[in-house]
């Protein structure tokens, strides 16, 4: 079986990759800085014969032997990127170069996981892969946006300049199991002040809406997009069910089971007002789509958090 480098995989969407490659019989060697990763995430793995962790930041080289890198390394809520913007730009710059230098040398396959980010507050809705996106360059977002946009530009210079092979996806907003509770996202916030009772904190009057996929459905299709043939991509993996804010609060006291306040707070800079994908290439070439409808997913995601968050099921 291939021997598989998962760079960041102890962070949330890396962890389950990891696990999911286990189960499939590969060698996987983890490499994470544990800048955002956590050791708890890939606890559970550590005995099994095939699998490696590695402490290692990729923004320097990077020296194993792989046939296939997944780079899922950067810190992707806004708490964390926002909080050292020059390390989440030397990330996906700096750490992109190193790891197609390694797959350079070993002739390897590299995924890279860019982001819905990518397309900014965009003026096109649902986005399709051909938008170029609306970004601000210098916003407070910047760091991650343009880095990634550059990553993914790394990434098709090198495929036409030395015939690396590669694959690109663009994720939008995944949630699940091993979120960190405080990385700030919609998600994890709402679940987390709900089950401690607090007010639910919506940003502006809560009409934005964004689109959200289980764990376990994104990470399946990470994975047919690294094995397929057709195309370097990129191609957007998401849920395109919609959602306003509003109305994920509603779901998220649904599942946690109990109705608390809603305290609304200003827009944050640049905060998109919709975020959807339009699924239409990866339904075609991978054969994917979600099948984990939002309830469901949330029922489980609000059972980690209990256990995380010391709270008796409810």
């Amino acid at each position: 079986m291939p021997t598989i480098l998962v760079t960041g995989g102890a962070g949330f969407l890396g962890s389950h990759l990891c696990e999911r490659l286990l189960a499939r019989g590969d060698d996987v060697i983890c490499l994470d800085n544990f800048f955002t990763g956590r050791k708890q995430n890939i606890e559970h793995l550590l005995g099994h014969r095939h699998f490696e962790l590695m402490r290692h930041d990729i923004v320097h080289p990077i020296f194993v032997e792989a046939d296939q890198i997944y780079n899922m390394a950067c810190p992707a809520s806004p708490v964390a990127y926002q909080y050292n913007a020059i390390k989440t730009i030397k990330t996906s710059t700096v750490g992109m170069v190193n790891v197609l230098g390694l797959a350079k040398r070993c002739k390897a396959r590299v995924l890279q996981a860019s982001t819905s980010e990518v397309y900014g507050d965009p003026t096109v809705h649902p986005q399709t892969e051909d938008y170029w996106g609306h970004v601000n360059p210098i916003g407070p977002r910047s760091c991650y946006d343009e880095g990634k946009r550059v990553a993914e530009s790394l990434c098709v210079n090198y495929h036409q300049a030395h015939g690396i092979d590669v694959r690109i996806i663009r994720i939008f907003n995944t949630y699940g199991p091993r979120m960190d509770p405080n990385d700030g996202r919609v998600i994890s916030n709402f679940i987390t002040q709900a089950l401690k009772g607090e007010p639910i904190t919506v940003y502006g009057d809560g009409t934005q809406t964004r689109s959200f996929c289980y764990v376990d459905d994104l990470i399946s299709g990470i994975i047919a997009m690294m094995d397929q043939d057709q195309t370097i991509g990129p191609v957007n993996l998401g849920n395109p069910g919609e959602y306003s804010m509003l109305e994920l609060a509603t779901e998220v006291q649904k599942a946690v089971g109990m109705t608390t306040k809603i305290e609304h707070r200003p827009l944050p800079a640049d905060d998109p007002k919709q975020r959807c994908p339009d699924i239409t290439r990866a339904k075609s070439i991978l054969g994917w789509e979600p099948k984990v409808p939002l309830a469901m997913g949330l029922a489980k995601t609000v059972a980690y958090y209990r256990s995380q968050l010391g709270l008796a099921a409810g």
